[in-house]
């Protein structure tokens, strides 16, 4: 083996080693994990001891064929040249620079050029895959599957796979699956990510325990549109996991001359276990912020909760004083808001504001709210249409609907193909109207729909059309030119909840909306799975009422606000009901999150325990501060009653130095770092006290033992 037959390529703290296999014309995995693993014989190199199958389904290929890999699971699917399918390629060179690597691959019969893409992204451990597809011959291919790439873990007794489950308000429920041998699949083909399964798959040995010391290797695909993830546990004694989106129509069309390519699949890896992989993610979601993570994530007050569809200005102003009150600092309306909208029947597509809810003018209304010191912003739905609304009048064929077949009302509503670039100009148009005509900074993107009738009448065969993707480019589109013609809007991305988070919607938004359920208990739930693979900065989490519609089980307003500022605070609650002491503590809250958030949005995150737990929490330290947040939580039940009598609950925490020292700022109590490693902060829960927010700032001057009189 020559040297330019294998290419390193190195993160912060990683490396990822692929090399042309000995066996065939095809990249393979060579090593995977902290740098320097790639210095011995490879982990994965099994390929020889093969039974009744070819040294392609047996290796740990970066990406094959159908045609080369005919029985353990293909990466690409073409069909070509009238019936036939299959590729069989030749390796055609390879680039490397600091930025990355391209592999070449090219099939001259089938007339297919195939270049893998890697690329390293600085200041985390996070490697990018794509692949790059281009037709060279004179007949066009048929994509049956075009997946992104492919990656192989070695495991002893299968894997151990930890994935995001739920549906609609319980959505990122933490999984877990040990996969022995076959085959695990999950996706969506509703247009979105959907509230079933997030594009996000961690993987570890199963033969290892499940805790901070077991390497973990994660994936994440960056797309809004259909997808899969798919886990096979093979003969050989490795989990070989593939990714990508899935067509529309079964397949995609490349005319000869075009390429294609597929959305980035991002590889991560952590010797720290799950934990220590979502810290991966959140430095990863850190860098697709860019500069817009260092704004302030302001605290919002949204007004659905308390009025609904019944939105008049008298009523949204009474909120907003309270708000003001207690310290949001944008207040947000939500649906109902413009004309036709009395319920979800009508409106939407009209994106204008109702003169009889707004009698003395919309701009007045906005000015009477500005005139508190709060920001302005308001709740869209772009790509519905309501059939009873002008603009379904006008354009009746902007929607996705068959030819002679009927249509179908989800919500009483219809989709726009925003595949369209007529449809996109529209919604273009209509932001651009709403935001340069009234101070708008920010604004609230939902979806409640998925795609039903995917088609486009007389625009030619529908197997020939590549709807899903051309809505996924229409909407980051139309996403970009936010960013770029309105930067000062905050954008809130939202699909009916969390149906649409993915890397590609995170690097357009600022915040994303986990889910509709706001219930405490429920909530605890959904955030714990929502942080093993997003950042806090974009976790919008909202303050409502409780018992809530989804959870009748009862929590404390310090609850619901130390759950809240475990993310980007909101409050959603109707404030005109609360009493003069709620408000009071609510502002206390606030005032507080204010002084932490920071700390919230940009340090390092680990998960204390699960929901599961009696007590559980999270712990945020900020690099280079001295101040460390810990939210805990007590999940029992509310009887007052310790978990052992006379002894407090106690989360250890972890990350801290052990020889310094910590000072609690609310009471005054000094721990050693050793202390709270070891033994762990206490919480006295009982009835009344059913969460804690605990600031911990450390002695930079006390390094020796601390003083018995302040222990705990």
């Amino acid at each position: 083996m020559t040297s330019c037959e294998r290419w390193t390529l190195r993160t912060e703290h990683t490396s990822y080693t692929v090399r042309l296999s000995p066996d065939g014309p095809w990249a393979e995995l060579d090593a995977w994990g902290p740098l320097g693993v790639e210095d011995g014989p490879s982990a994965l190199d099994w390929s020889r001891r093969t039974h009744f199958i070819t040294p392609a389904d047996a290796a740990p290929a970066e990406y094959l064929p159908q045609g080369q890999r005919p029985f353990t699971g293909a990466e690409l699917v073409v069909g070509h040249s009238g019936d036939q399918r299959g590729v069989w390629w030749e390796f055609a060179g390879a680039e490397q620079d600091a930025d990355g690597l391209r592999l070449a691959f090219t099939d001259d019969v089938a007339g297919l050029r195939t270049t893998l893409c890697y690329a390293t992204v600085p200041g985390t451990d996070v490697v990018l895959r794509w692949t790059e597809l281009t037709c060279t011959g004179d007949g066009e291919l048929r994509l049956e599957r075009l997946d992104s790439g492919a990656v192989t873990v070695p495991v002893a007794d299968g894997a151990r796979l930890t994935y995001l489950t739920g549906q609609w308000s319980q959505e990122f429920t933490h999984t877990q699956l040990h996969l022995r041998r076959g085959t695990f699949s999950m996706g969506s083909i509703q247009g979105v990510p959907g509230h079933a399964y997030a594009p996000w798959l961690a993987v570890q040995d199963a033969a290892l325990p499940d805790d901070g010391t077991a390497p973990t290797y994660g994936i994440a695909l960056e797309w809004s549109g259909n997808w899969h993830i798919t886990a096979e546990a093979e003969p050989g004694g490795a989990v070989r996991v593939r990714a990508g989106r899935v067509p529309h129509e079964g397949a995609v069309v490349l005319q000869p001359g075009q390429t294609l390519a597929t959305p980035r699949l991002a590889c991560a890896f952590s010797p720290e276990g799950t934990d220590g992989l979502a810290r991966v993610w959140h430095r990863y979601e850190r860098h697709l912020g860019g500069d817009r993570l260092h704004r302030t994530r302001k605290v919002l007050y949204n007004s659905w909760e308390a009025t609904g569809f019944d939105v008049h200005a008298a009523d949204q102003l009474e909120l907003a004083k309270v708000a003001a009150d207690i310290g949001a600092e944008v207040f947000v309306v939500d649906d109902g808001w413009f004309t036709g909208r009395a319920d979800d029947t009508g409106g939407l597509g009209d994106w204008y504001p109702d003169p009889a809810e707004f009698p003395r003018g919309f701009g007045r209304f906005v000015d009477d709210v500005r005139a508190l010191g709060l920001g302005f912003g308001l709740w869209v739905e772009p790509e519905a249409i309501s059939p009873n609304s002008r603009l379904h009048a006008e354009h009746p064929d902007w929607v996705y609907r068959v030819e002679d077949r009927p249509g179908r009302l989800v919500r009483n509503q219809l989709l726009l193909d925003l595949g369209r670039t007529d449809v996109q100009d529209f919604v273009i148009g209509t932001f651009d109207r709403l935001l340069t005509g009234y101070p708008i900074e920010y604004l609230k993107w939902d979806m409640n729909r998925p795609p039903t009738e995917r088609g486009r009448p007389g625009a030619g065969p529908a197997d020939r059309l590549d709807l899903d993707a051309g809505h996924v480019a229409g909407y980051l589109r139309v996403l970009d030119h936010l960013r770029t013609a309105h930067p000062h809007v905050t954008v809130e991305g939202c699909a009916g909840g969390g149906g649409r988070i993915e890397h590609a919607t995170l690097a357009r938004t600022d915040v994303v909306w986990p889910s509709d359920n706001t219930a405490p208990l429920d909530r605890l739930a959904i955030q714990h799975g929502f942080l093993h693979a997003h950042a806090p900065h974009v976790m919008s989490s909202w303050v409502t009422d409780s018992p809530g519609v989804f959870d009748p089980r009862p929590r404390s307003l310090a609850f619901r606000f130390v759950l809240a500022m475990c993310g980007v605070l909101g409050i959603g609650a109707d404030l005109r009901s609360w009493n003069a002491d709620q408000r009071a503590e609510a502002a206390r809250w606030i005032a507080r999150y204010k002084e932490i958030r920071d700390v919230v949005h940009h340090g390092e995150v680990r998960l204390l325990g699960t929901p599961k737990d009696p007590t559980c929490g999270v712990q945020y330290t900020e690099a280079h501060s001295s101040r460390t947040v810990v939210a805990g939580f007590s999940t029992g039940v509310l009887d007052g009653a310790p978990l052992v009598p006379g002894r407090p609950a106690r989360l250890r925490l972890r990350g801290l130095d052990p020889a310094a020292a910590y000072r609690d700022e609310d009471t005054g109590t000094h721990y050693s770092g050793a202390h709270l490693l070891h033994y762990g902060l206490p919480f006295a829960w009982t009835a009344d006290h059913d969460a804690r927010l605990v600031v911990l700032t450390r002695d930079q001057a006390r390094t020796g033992p601390l003083d018995p009189a302040h222990h705990p």
